[in-house]
């Protein structure tokens, strides 16, 4: 798992390079001024849920190869809440999952619950871009952080109006 991990990371690293080459943090900090997308509550909601079903919209994955290639993810993630789910959790990472800032973006304009950007987040930009997308929250891999990466990301969630969903696996 270690192994993966710090692959995704290391093709992450670059990844973000180059969006912050083609689009600085500066302009998305002056996006976010005007941003007035709507933000629910993850905490709330699985409080108030009678199941805490979160469904996942996945492209595909590293062991299974293509599993929504083609799908759309505002309708498929509409299903899920029409379904009863909770949250939606919206994978981006496109390299090994297929995943898109889009599909977050058609997805939370669907939707009417939390979503939750599920992404190898390494950096305070990708935070801005969920919740330039319409995230509600963001979720962190303990693995590949630090302890003040950790901290530092998740002062600056609550700064955004974003909830943090902290994966723990080690």
């Amino acid at each position: 798992m270690k192994d993966i991990l710090n692959e995704i990371i290391a093709h992450k690293r670059n990844e973000i390079a180059a969006q912050k080459n083609s689009i600085p943090y500066s302009l998305l900090e002056r996006e976010l001024a005007d941003c007035h997308l709507p933000v629910y509550s993850l905490k709330d909601a699985l409080l108030q849920s009678s199941t805490g079903i979160i469904a996942e919209f996945k492209r595909r994955s590293p062991s299974k190869g293509w599993i929504n290639q083609h799908a759309n993810a505002g309708n498929v993630t509409k299903g899920y809440e029409v379904a009863g789910a909770t949250a939606l959790s919206v994978l981006t990472d496109s390299t090994y999952f297929g995943g898109t800032l889009a599909d977050l973006q058609h997805a939370a304009r669907q939707a009417k619950i939390p979503v939750i950007r599920k992404e190898f987040i390494i950096d305070e930009y990708q935070i801005l871009q969920a919740r330039l997308s319409g995230a509600s929250a963001i979720l962190l891999i303990a693995a590949a952080l630090s302890i003040e990466e950790t901290h530092r990301f998740i002062r600056l969630s609550k700064q955004l109006g974003l909830e943090v969903l902290l994966e723990l696996h080690d």
